[in-house]
C-alpha cells in the first residue's frame, strides 16, 4: 500500500514564504518523478513543479524564480520552497508521484490528499 502525505500549507501574507513537504511511504522500490500540482477554485489542476530521480526540474512559468523544488530520494520525500508568494498562488497544492515502482513490481501514479495555501493580507 502506497501513501503520499503532503503538508506545510497555511495562510501567508503577500511576499511571504512557505515550504511544502510530501513523503511517500509503503512498499516503494523507486519513484521516477515527484511533483506538485495546484488547483484554484473554478480552475483546472495545473503543474507547478516537478523533479526526476536524477534531479532534472521543470517549473510552470508563473513560479519560475520564486519556487524551488527539491527531493530526498532516500526518504522518498519532495519539497517545494515557495518565496515571494502572490495572491494568485492561492490554491490547494497536491503532491504527485509518477512512475512509482513497488517492491511487488507494480507501477503507477499516486496523489497526496492536498494542502491549502492561502496568500492574503
Amino acid at each position: 500500500q502506497v501513501q503520499l502525505v503532503d503538508s506545510g500549507g497555511g495562510l501567508v501574507q503577500p511576499g511571504g514564504s512557505l515550504r511544502l513537504s510530501c513523503a511517500a511511504s509503503g512498499s516503494i522500490r523507486s519513484i521516477y518523478t515527484m511533483g506538485w500540482y495546484r488547483q484554484a477554485p473554478g480552475k483546472q489542476r495545473e503543474l507547478v513543479a516537478a523533479i526526476t530521480s536524477n534531479g532534472s526540474t521543470n517549473y510552470a512559468g508563473s513560479v519560475k524564480g520564486r519556487f524551488t523544488i527539491s527531493r530526498d530520494n532516500a526518504k522518498n520525500t519532495v519539497y517545494l520552497q515557495m518565496n515571494s508568494l502572490k495572491p494568485e498562488d492561492t490554491a490547494v497544492y497536491y503532491c504527485n508521484a509518477d512512475g512509482l515502482v513497488t517492491i511487488a513490481g507494480g507501477r503507477g501514479n499516486y496523489w497526496g490528499q492536498g494542502t491549502q495555501v492561502t496568500v492574503s493580507s
